[in-house]
């Protein structure tokens, strides 16, 4: 699939979507970039103290931090050629509620972030000519949802940038594409369930919030997106910028 000895830089890694991508890549013989708030931690993992696995701290929203670490890892350890942001947290205020600090907080980092890795990544790939980045964004970006204003526009205008930047850089032979999961089994997703009847009602749909179940009748594995999102990196993806990719069991009733 063309990653073998190359470059990729994750964020959001020390868990969910973020790890399931690190693994892959590594997998497939890339040399890979984890950061996460924290240092993402892979136990057990041979690669953890290989020259095939980067753990760095790096807070997204920070936009001197965010490229000091890509210069740093092309100073020492060579040319990025993959990006994936997968850094992303919830708010699920109601608009009335939402407070001013929250609304910033959320797009600092499913925003913010995107944009600072973007422009910090693609400085570098533009002199070479070759490169592809994915940000895992959201089918709320496209489906308004209850309770999820901030998430659901901070997800839109990262797509949008993500568009935005493949037809920028699209004459440099660097492709930019999307992919919106929906429900995934993760921490930020259970956090929001009272019970454990909480996937059978992500499932079956709630009306009372207009949202409508998966039809496929199952919530995604961390893995079914990072295997998209993997696809979109790879060579086999060679002709495809700018796709908006959603990975959602057909919740929102679209491609």
């Amino acid at each position: 699939m063309g990653f073998s000895g190359r470059i990729a830089f994750v964020t959001g890694a020390g868990g969910g979507i973020g790890q399931a991508m690190v693994r892959l890549l590594l997998a497939e013989g890339a040399r890979v970039v984890a950061s996460d708030l924290a240092v993402p931690v892979f136990p057990g993992d041979p690669n953890q103290v290989a020259d095939t696995l980067w753990c760095a701290a790096l807070d997204v929203g920070d936009s001197q931090a965010v490229t000091d670490l890509v210069d740093r890892v092309e100073e020492e350890w060579g040319p990025i050629d993959f990006a994936v942001n997968v850094a992303g947290v919830l708010s699920t205020d109601t608009v009335l509620e939402m407070s001013d600090a929250e609304w910033h907080r959320t797009f600092d980092v499913n925003c913010h972030g995107v944009f600072h890795v973007g422009r910090a990544v693609a400085r570098h790939m533009v002199e070479r000519g070759r490169g592809a980045m994915v940000t895992v964004g959201s089918n709320a970006a496209g489906v308004p949802r209850h309770a999820m204003s901030a998430y659901a526009a901070s997800k839109a205008a990262a797509h949008m940038f993500t568009r935005c930047l493949g037809i920028e850089l699209a004459p440099h032979g660097i492709r930019c594409n999307i992919v919106a999961p929906g429900s995934t089994m993760t921490p930020m997703q259970t956090g929001m369930w009272a019970d454990d009847q909480g996937a059978a009602r992500v499932i079956a749909g709630q009306p009372e919030q207009f949202k409508a179940g998966i039809p496929l009748g199952k919530l995604a594995e961390p893995e079914d997106i990072a295997e998209a999102a993997l696809f979109l990196l790879s060579d086999r993806a060679g002709h495809i910028t700018m796709a908006d990719l959603y990975v959602d069991g057909g919740a929102t009733l679209r491609a």
